[in-house]
Order: C-alpha cells, then sequence, then structure tokens
C-alpha cells in the first residue's frame, strides 16, 4: 500500500486552510494534511515538522514577500509548494531560484494544487500554468536562467556515466537529480529552444556558457 502524502499549510487566511483541507480530503486518495497556522512555526514544529511538503503563503502578515522563510525552509530540505496571491512573474522566478518545489497562484485550483503537491512529495516536477508564464516570459539577459544547483547537477551529469553516479556524487537522490534535470529541459523549452536528448542539453548549456568543453 502507497504511504499517505502529507502537507503542513503555512498561511494567515482561515478560510484558504479550509479550502485546501477540502481538496486534500477529496483527493484520491486522500492527502492528510498534519497541521496549518499563520506563520512558518507550523511547519517547524510537530505535527507539521514531519509532512512530507510545506504549503507555503509567501505573502504573511508582513508587506514583503517572505523569501526569507522560504530560503530557509528549503536550505532544510524542505519540500515547498508556494501557494499565493502573487502573481508576478518576478516573484515566481525568484521562488524558483531559492529553490521551491512549485509555484502555485490561488486563482489555480485543484486541478493543479493536488498533483503539485504529490509531485514535490516525490521529488518530481510539475509545471502549473503560472510556472510556465513565467519560463515563457523569462527574458533576463541571461535567460534561460537557470539556478546554481540545476547548473551543478547538468555538469556533474554531462561529466558522468549514469544519473546514480550523480545522485551518490551530490548525496542526494536519484529522483532529485531527475527533478533538476527535467526543470533545466522545461526552462530550454519554454525558451524556445527545446533540448530533448542529453547531447541536445550540453550544447545549449555550452552556448550559454553554463558549462566549458574542459569542464566536461
Amino acid at each position: 500500500m502507497a504511504s499517505v502524502t502529507s502537507v503542513v499549510v503555512v498561511d494567515d487566511h482561515p478560510a484558504i486552510v479550509a479550502g485546501i483541507e477540502a481538496w486534500c480530503a477529496a483527493a484520491d486518495p486522500p492527502i492528510e494534511v498534519l497541521g496549518s497556522g499563520p506563520t512558518p512555526a507550523a511547519a517547524w514544529t510537530e505535527p507539521g515538522l514531519g509532512a512530507d511538503v510545506v504549503v507555503f503563503d509567501l505573502q504573511l502578515t508582513g508587506s514583503t514577500p517572505a523569501y526569507g522563510d522560504l530560503r530557509r525552509l528549503v536550505t532544510a530540505r524542505r519540500r515547498v509548494v508556494v501557494y499565493t496571491l502573487r502573481e508576478d512573474r518576478e516573484s515566481v522566478l525568484t521562488c524558483l531560484d531559492l529553490g521551491a518545489a512549485a509555484y502555485l497562484t490561488k486563482t489555480e485550483g485543484p486541478a493543479h494544487f493536488v498533483p503539485a503537491i504529490r509531485a514535490a512529495a516525490q521529488d518530481l516536477p510539475y509545471t502549473p500554468p503560472v510556472m510556465a508564464r513565467a519560463f515563457g516570459t523569462d527574458d533576463r539577459p541571461d535567460r534561460p536562467r537557470l539556478t546554481a544547483r540545476e547548473v551543478d547537477v547538468l555538469v556533474n551529469w554531462f561529466a558522468c556515466e549514469s544519473k546514480e553516479m550523480v545522485a551518490r556524487k551530490l548525496n542526494i537522490s536519484v529522483r532529485t537529480v531527475n527533478t533538476y534535470i527535467d526543470r533545466a529541459r522545461i526552462r530550454y523549452a519554454d525558451a524556445g529552444r527545446p533540448a530533448h536528448t542529453k547531447a541536445a542539453l550540453v550544447a545549449r548549456a555550452i552556448q550559454d556558457g553554463l558549462v566549458r568543453l574542459e569542464d566536461l
């Protein structure tokens, strides 16, 4: 029997928490909500501390996005799905650069919320519409912009014979290796430069200066 996916909800709006609890209960199989609270403390204390995924409202009680709290959760290797009212591209890209597993807006319903939670729990990629739009309109000078960790995984994958070797070298799971590689592919595809093979991805990375031939 598959294990039950669990979440902790960090959100200061009781109506949002109630809605998430209803979606999780209606999911097939159900997702267990271990706890909730208006501050990140809900994710750092029991029972939320043991949750597979942290559902995180980026705009908590303060007037600025809670990037610092998101960074601390990701640094502690928590799987975080940002669930917020903010729909601007910079917020999406900043959260993904910080290491969020996925970014959802509160206009996106359970059809995206539930798959995003399940994917995050398994270290698999999931791209809701708001993420796809952010990737597709990323016109920053060095687009597609990969995170430092994505580049690190790519460089090691290019130089290794297998993803298992990369996982052992970086002390992460094979699934996590796949997640970073898939994200890089999505960013390139959304930039109009798909890279379906390892060779194509190497070529893209070299073109963009992410890796050097001597690094391979």
